[in-house]
């Protein structure tokens, strides 16, 4: 059998705040749309612009950082997989369909004040630069000193 790839990569800003929900068991579940534009001449020779919406849906911690750094506006990268599936609608009976991205990387684009409080973070696997700004060596704890769960900046 052919190897085959379902990858997708965005670059866009969110349409809405993130919708996270738990499943039973506790994991969360972070849905959210993000806009992608292009922009190209007509027939005409006039610019147009064009809008595409995305479905994305983040698991675990993923969702948990979507839902806390993610807001209206926010521009984000990510890496994922097209996931498609389809329904009978109980009303109708009509076949109903949806297509959403899986998100597998998430990173957060555009600084501090970019339609968020926070920015630069990175979640999921790791696939790239790590766009941070590197600290200075001089900055490291001294001998003794715990890290704790509000010394991580995201």
């Amino acid at each position: 059998m052919a190897k085959s790839v379902n990858k997708v990569i965005l670059i866009g800003n969110l349409g809405k705040d993130p919708e996270v929900k738990y499943t039973q068991t506790g994991m969360a579940v972070a849905r959210f749309s993000l806009a992608t534009n292009e922009r190209f001449k007509d027939k005409d020779g006039n610019w147009q612009d064009r809008t595409e919406w995305h479905n994305l849906v983040a698991f675990q911690r993923t969702a948990e950082i979507a839902a806390e750094y993610l807001k209206k506006g926010r521009s984000v990268y990510v890496e994922g997989r097209l996931h498609s599936d389809s329904w009978d609608d109980k009303e109708t009976g009509q076949k109903k369909y949806k297509t959403e991205i899986i998100i597998n990387d998430l990173v957060l684009l555009g600084g501090r004040d970019a339609g968020g409080d926070a920015g630069g973070g990175r979640e999921g696997k790791s696939s790239g630069m790590d766009q941070r700004t590197p600290e200075p060596e001089h900055s490291q704890a001294p001998s003794g000193a715990e890290i704790t769960d509000e010394d991580i900046p995201f």
